[in-house]
């Protein structure tokens, strides 16, 4: 999850600075088969792959490095993640591997990673040390919540563990958006498909036809009613998507359930950071014959004879996409890019009337480890108040400190740190304030004050505000200027049994998207899975076929 950049000159010249930076390369070809608008995960997935597939690709990227949301920057010698710190599956392989780690299996590329299993919990009713895996979560219900509790949990597992041979049995890459998707997909996996239904039994089987609907309803349909157990589902599915349990998809929990709560699970956390991931995308995109464009400003989706052609950049330059120009921004943005007379009132008004995540706001911070206990953790999580519910403004705070385990992010002996509130920042507060302006900078000191608190009690009496050596507030406005996010938002804030994510073409021919506007939705693994989609339907279902040989799934 996340994203970040500061409203400040001074930062702007700093953040472009990642622990393996990756130069802007040159234009000097004008076309391509297909140009992607934008190299956040779901961009740089689909334009690695296209690479993969021997299609002639540019990426072209507005900041001067690529990651979008995801990149990482480097201020004093601290190395800061801006958006996901929080990471499971990166080392996979095999059919039911996390989407992103088989997309790097496909580009040949590897992720080192150092491992944990466990997040410090600030809540109401206490702190405690949350670890993964199937027995010790057990211990801390029955702590906090009771027995109750505890008879509901084990409750769920029984219910949600066999559903994840179904959630997982169809995998991610081999999915496309055309009929091709009948050889690469239905035919080909629909003996592990049939198999994995046999194997739960009709109660089971039915209870997979639900996984396309809210996670509320199993909660529901398990008669789960202990009230700290739904706040904590409601946190774990805010976690993985920033929605409640009544919003996710039950395939998304079910996957995450699998990941988190079975025997020998573990999080990761890349040595280099969120960078990594990014510099690996970007390494399989280039091994392949691909190219990205840093500081490379689309300024229109060039539209002619009701077909997508190309794009300008903001220097005048004309870039013609030969097959597809694929945007992998947001489904407001990428409407900006386009002619208003070409796009139909009927996608117009599907975009205006869908529903806004909030924004956020972040701190990074810089500081000395000296006098910090030695046992602090990577990530921590702090809840004010569980009857305000966890999507609350000023309710949740998030905080990483991943020099814990990959201590180069820092200057020898020294702490970097992100804490943020996602998805729960109004933009309407910030609305229109000038970011040179006192009002501005009051404002920012007031939002943050509980992001300040919040790391207080995480890191300990060791850590002091004054002794930091970057102090780094993000407001919603950061977003919308450094990232173009259009209201600095997160993404479509929608509701799972009643919405469903857009798909990935778009009424102008020639013309796709992927990212987190689109299905699967928001996440590094559904963006990843949306930018292999948009990848395998612009080559044959052969092709396709061949490469799911290739990497054995």
């Amino acid at each position: 999850m996340m994203m970040s950049l500061f409203a400040n000159a001074n930062i702007v010249r700093c953040y472009g600075k990642s622990s393996k930076s990756v130069v802007a390369r040159s234009r000097s070809n004008s076309s391509a088969d297909v140009v992607v608008i934008g190299s956040g995960i779901g961009g740089l997935c689909c334009g690695a792959l296209l690479a993969r597939y021997e299609e002639e690709v540019i990426v072209l990227e507005s900041h001067d490095q690529p990651g979008g949301a995801a990149h990482s920057f480097n201020v004093k010698g601290y190395n800061f993640d801006s958006g996901p710190s929080l990471f499971s599956g990166l080392q996979s392989r095999g059919p039911q591997a996390n989407p992103l780690a088989q997309v790097l299996d496909a580009l040949g590329e590897s992720l080192p990673c150092a491992t944990y299993d466990s997040w410090k919990v600030y809540i109401p009713e206490g702190e405690f040390l949350s670890r993964i895996g199937p027995t010790e979560f057990f211990k801390d219900l029955d702590k906090y919540a009771g027995p109750n509790a505890v008879h509901e949990w084990q409750k769920l597992l029984d219910a949600v563990l066999p559903l994840s041979t179904a959630a997982m049995a169809l995998p991610p890459l081999s999915i496309r958006g055309d009929l091709g998707v009948l050889s690469t997909a239905v035919a080909r996996y629909a003996p592990s498909l049939l198999n994995s239904f046999l194997q739960m039994g009709p109660r089971g089987a039915l209870g997979a036809t639900k996984l396309l609907r809210p996670f509320s309803e199993i909660l529901d349909s398990l008669q789960l009613k202990d009230p700290f157990l739904r706040n904590w589902i409601d946190l774990l599915a805010f976690l993985l998507a920033g929605v409640k349990a009544n919003a996710i998809l039950s395939a998304e929990m079910v996957y995450m359930f699998a990941e988190w709560y079975k025997p020998g699970c573990c999080l990761e956390y890349p040595l280099h950071g969120s960078a990594a991931i990014v510099d690996a995308l970007v390494r399989g995109l280039e091994k392949f014959g691909g190219r990205i464009s840093l500081q490379s400003h689309v300024e229109k989706i060039v539209v002619e004879n009701d077909r997508a052609i190309g794009v300008k950049l903001r220097n005048g330059e004309f870039i013609r996409a030969k097959k597809a120009v694929v945007s992998n921004a947001s489904m407001w943005d990428t409407l900006k890019l386009l002619p208003h007379e070409v796009v139909p009132k009927s996608y117009l008004d599907r975009i205006k009337k869908t529903p806004q995540c909030e924004s956020f706001m972040h701190l990074h911070l810089g500081f000395d480890a000296e006098g910090i206990r030695s046992d602090l953790g990577i990530h921590h999580i702090v809840v004010n108040d569980w009857t305000r519910g966890v999507d609350a403004e000023q309710n949740v705070v998030l905080i990483s400190v991943p020099s814990v385990l990959s201590p180069n992010l820092a200057p020898p002996g020294k702490h970097v740190l992100h804490a943020y509130m996602p998805g729960t920042e109004p933009f309407e507060l910030w609305k229109g304030l000038d970011r040179r302006s006192a009002e501005y900078r009051n404002l920012k000191a007031e939002r943050s004050e509980v992001m300040w608190r919040a790391v207080e009690r995480a890191v300990g009496p060791g850590f002091s505000r004054e002794k930091c050596e970057v102090k780094l507030v993000g407001s919603p406005l950061t977003h919308e200027r450094f990232l173009r996010r259009n209201r600095g938002t997160y993404g479509p804030a929608l509701q799972a049994g009643t919405d469903t994510f857009p798909g990935h073409s778009t009424p102008i021919p020639h013309l796709y998207c992927c990212g987190d506007s689109t299905f699967p939705g928001i996440g590094v693994p559904a963006v990843a899975a949306s930018g292999a989609i948009v990848a395998n339907s612009l080559v044959s279902a052969s092709k396709h076929s061949q490469l799911l040989d290739a990497i054995g799934i």
